[in-house]
């Protein structure tokens, strides 16, 4: 599978990168060590002298400008990773869904990056990383259907299955995934990406009993 950056994009947002990792999982449900480390993270946040200060962090400003830069409104369509900071901040903590899943959130939250994830025998062909266009939707995980128009997404060969606010059902991860791939998008440069990427390694074979593991930095 080829993973690109569409060159549009990159003109408009020249540091761009991903950082993306295949491997083989068990999505089963959350031991109880990574639902530990996943309230004791949110509890860090909530402890913090003035929580919302992780809503202005560089790693969220970023996205936002990325955002504004391909047309989107970031107060409307916010970056998956600030919209579970949100959430943490507000006092619910991250939500449970299964190993895999819980996982790229704990990364999201930890780097204060998106994260798409995706069942790799939904996805069809080559992927690229680009700007959605006029008319673009698809329904998203637990959501309406979103539009996509300005928003970075990937698509594959069926059309866009992903984006930096919310993936989409067709290529979402379920307790019958088996592959999948995940992709941390940074908008600044591909310097942490290399961290990120190995963290969520580790905490797949640690929590998701993880095979095959590869990783590649795409910019």
């Amino acid at each position: 599978m080829k993973i690109q950056i569409d060159s549009d994009l990159q003109k408009k947002y020249p540091r761009t990168a991903l950082g993306c990792l295949t491997a083989r999982v068990n999505a089963g449900p959350s031991p109880d060590e990574l639902l530990e480390e996943m309230k004791a993270r949110a509890l860090e946040i909530e402890r913090l002298p003035f929580p919302r200060g992780v809503l202005e962090s560089p790693q969220i400003e970023n996205t936002r400008r990325a955002y504004k830069a391909l047309g989107k409104d970031p107060a409307r369509y916010r970056g998956s990773a600030e919209a579970l900071l949100r959430r943490i901040v507000a006092g619910k903590g991250l939500p449970q869904i299964n190993a895999v899943v819980d996982v790229i959130n704990l990364v999201s939250v930890e780097s204060r990056l998106p994260v798409g994830l995706y069942d790799m025998a939904h996805v069809v062909g080559d992927i690229v990383f680009r700007a959605g266009r006029a008319g673009e939707t698809y329904k998203g995980i637990g959501k309406y259907d979103l539009n996509l128009e300005g928003l970075p997404l990937f698509a594959d060969n069926r059309g866009p299955h992903g984006s930096a606010t919310s993936d989409s059902e067709r290529t979402m991860v379920t307790s019958k995934t088996e592959g999948i791939l995940a992709i941390i998008i940074s908008f600044a440069g591909p310097e942490s990406l290399d961290r990120w990427t190995q963290r969520m390694s580790g905490l797949l074979v640690q929590y998701a009993s993880a095979q095959n593991v590869e990783i590649r930095i795409v910019q």
